[in-house]
C-alpha cells in the first residue's frame, strides 16, 4: 500500500495538494523533518509517533531518538509504536541528525481512565491540510486500532496514545463544518463538530534574487472569521521571513479572508515556507 501524505507544508516551488494516496514510492529517510509524537502519553501503555519529509509524506527508516537514550526506527507506513517510559513525567525526542525536539508529558494510569472513552479537548477550527489534535482518553495507542470518521470519511490516526491522537483530515473533506466521530475497540466518544479550512498560499514562484522583497498571500477557504496563522521558514538559506524563523498573522475575516507575510531574498533560489492554523484547543461542541 503507498504511504500516506499528510497536505502540512504550503511549499513554494514546491505547491501541490496530493491525494491522500497519491505516493507512489516512499520518501527518502534523509529527507525527514517533521516528527509527530503524543503531546500526552500514559506511563507503561502503548503510544504511535509518525515521521514526515518536507512535503508530508510519511516517511519510514527514520531513527528517532528519545532523551532517556531510547532510540527507534520508523516502518514502512512512516510510523513507529512504541511503550511509554515509566517513572518519567515528561520526555522529549527528535529525527536522529536534525535539530530541534519535540515534547511529550507522561501521565500515571490513573490520571488516563482506560474504561470508556471521551473527547475533552478539540480546535474549533482546524485545517484540511494539517492534522487535527484530539485530546481524552481511552484511545488506542496502536494508531490503527482506532477508527475516525469526519464529515462520514474514514480519516488516518497518524500518531496515538491512550490520551492523545492526531488525525489527518480525509482527501475527499470539503471546507466548512463537519461532525467527527472516535472509537476504539468497543469504546465510542460522543460526536463533536469540527470547521474545517482550507488555505491557499499565492506568490510568485519565480526564483528570489538576493535583496528582493516578496510578498506571499493566504487565502482562507471555509470560515468568514479571523484565523490565527503561523509560518515557518524551511529554507533560511535562500530568503529571511520578515519578522523570524516563525512568523504569527490573524487573517483579515470576511468574504476575502486573507493574510499576508513578507520573505527577502539571502541568495537566488527557490525558498520554502510552510503556513499552518494556529488554534486552541478546548471542549468539544456538539
Amino acid at each position: 500500500m503507498p504511504l500516506p501524505v499528510l497536505r502540512l507544508a504550503l511549499a513554494l516551488s514546491l505547491f501541490v495538494t496530493p491525494s491522500l494516496w497519491a505516493q507512489s514510492s516512499p520518501p527518502p529517510a534523509s529527507g525527514a523533518r517533521i516528527l509527530l509524537l503524543p503531546r500526552k502519553m500514559v506511563s507503561g501503555e502503548r503510544a504511535t509517533l509518525a515521521v514526515l519529509d518536507i512535503s508530508g509524506r510519511l516517511t519510514p527508516g527514520v531513527t528517532v531518538e528519545f532523551t532517556n537514550g531510547d532510540k527507534l526506527t520508523t516502518d514502512t507506513t512512516g510510523r513507529a509504536l512504541f511503550v511509554a517510559p515509566l517513572n518519567i513525567t515528561k520526555i522529549s525526542a527528535a529525527i536522529q541528525g536534525r535539530p530541534g525536539h519535540v515534547s511529550s508529558v507522561i501521565v500515571a494510569p490513573r490520571e488516563s481512565p482506560s474504561a470508556t472513552q471521551e473527547v475533552s479537548q478539540v480546535p474549533r477550527v482546524s485545517s484540511l491540510g494539517d492534522r487535527l489534535e484530539i485530546a481524552g482518553h481511552g484511545f488506542c495507542g496502536d494508531a490503527d486500532a482506532n477508527h475516525v470518521t469526519i464529515g462520514g470519511f474514514p480519516a488516518l490516526v497518524l500518531a496515538s496514545s491512550p490520551a492523545y491522537l492526531a488525525v489527518l483530515p480525509p482527501a475527499e473533506m470539503n471546507p466548512g463544518p463537519a461532525q467527527v466521530q472516535v472509537s476504539c475497540g468497543q469504546r465510542t466518544s460522543a460526536a463533536f463538530t469540527v470547521t474545517f479550512v482550507a488555505l491557499e498560499l499565492e506568490a510568485s514562484n519565480a526564483p528570489l534574487a538576493p535583496g528582493e522583497h516578496r510578498g506571499v498571500t493566504v487565502r482562507v477557504k471555509g470560515s468568514r472569521l479571523k484565523t490565527n496563522l503561523e509560518a515557518r521558514n524551511l529554507a533560511p538559506d535562500v530568503a529571511e521571513l520578515q519578522g523570524g524563523a516563525s512568523v504569527r498573522a490573524v487573517s483579515s475575516g470576511g468574504t476575502d479572508n486573507t493574510a499576508k507575510f513578507e520573505l527577502v531574498g539571502k541568495q537566488r533560489g527557490s525558498f520554502v515556507i510552510s503556513i499552518r492554523l494556529v488554534s486552541p484547543l478546548g471542549p468539544p461542541r456538539p
